[in-house]
């Protein structure tokens, strides 16, 4: 009988047409994947595949294959992710994306407790900033803002996700604070540029009475990481529009200033996605209640409101 590795790589091949994109899913080597694809070939006693330096195709048998196998995997992968260890316990590679900036000043610290309560999963996580597929790409969740909720794909708000001026103490030593967002025209400008779109943020600012004031920044300073722009704000280079959680404990220590209080950019909401199954694994399911448990306790909602946190009132 043949491994559930060997016919998973050989599916996730077909699927990207290539072994190394297949090793990117399954989290193997190319190396590993194309062995396994050759043992199913030749237990099989027929070619599966016509390799050659640029392109991976499926032969006829291969395609008949595919066709035979595709719902029973699928069935069969539900099932394995769905069971727990003997002694109940969720185990296995747990992939999960998280932007840089929040994934490891928030979610990283977590870890340890994690895995004193789950100590059989084995954390699999990348830090980056893009937006993953995560079905096509094998994640078990992702957390960040934004995501588009492709057929399969949930999603649960943990957190507002708003931006905020923010200035350092020594900034501010020559330079007057603003008491307008179209004020924040005058000062040095820390923008992000996307790497995604390649575009500079653009900044609508609104306050709780609902008025709205659409700014253009000049581009004193263009970074694209929030990580170095609040490196950047730190060094007194100027004023930076940022997400709370980037900032909070930094305001709070007194090493930011929060500037015009009252106003703020709301970008949406802060949530942790997974694709939808019928029996969601007992890996996937522990690490979303850890997770929404965590900001539940913390407060971590209310907490990163620029309307409602202890960052709100500073000024």
């Amino acid at each position: 009988m043949e491994t559930l590795a060997n016919l998973e790589c050989f599916a996730r091949s077909a699927e990207t047409g290539s072994f190394s994109a297949a090793a990117r899913l399954l989290g193997l080597t190319p190396a590993a994947v194309s062995r396994n694809v050759a043992m199913l070939e030749r237990n099989l006693g027929v070619r599966l595949f016509q390799r050659s330096t640029r392109k991976l195709s499926l032969t006829e048998n291969g395609e008949h294959f595919l066709a035979s196998i595709g719902a029973h995997l699928e069935a069969l992968q539900t099932a394995i992710g769905a069971v727990t260890t003997e002694r109940g316990e969720p185990a296995g590679v747990l992939r999960v994306s998280l932007s840089p900036s929040f994934g490891i000043g928030h979610v990283l610290p977590l870890m340890p407790q994690f895995l004193a309560r789950y100590p059989l999963i084995r954390p699999q996580w990348h830090f980056e900033n893009r937006r993953v597929d995560l079905i096509a790409e094998g994640f078990d969740a992702a957390i960040g803002g934004g995501f588009e909720l492709t057929p399969g794909v949930v999603s649960r708000t943990l957190a507002p996700a708003h931006l905020i001026a923010v200035a350092s103490p020594a900034y501010l030593v020559t330079h007057p604070r603003p008491a307008h967002p179209e004020d924040l025209a005058h000062f040095d400008n820390i923008v992000l540029r996307s790497s995604l779109t390649g575009r500079v943020r653009q900044a609508v600012m609104r306050n709780a009475a609902g008025l709205e004031s659409a700014l253009r920044l000049p581009e004193s300073i263009v970074l694209n990481d929030p990580v170095a722009m609040r490196e950047a704000t730190l060094l007194g280079l100027g004023i930076s529009l940022l997400t709370v959680p980037d900032v909070l404990p930094w305001l709070e220590r007194g090493e930011l200033v929060r500037l015009l209080p009252d106003w703020y950019m709301d970008l949406g909401a802060i949530s942790l996605y997974y694709p939808s199954r019928t029996l969601m694994p007992a890996k996937t399911r522990g690490f979303i209640d850890f997770i929404t448990e965590h900001f539940e306790r913390e407060g971590l909602a209310k907490r990163f409101c620029a309307l409602e946190s202890s960052a709100a009132p500073m000024g």
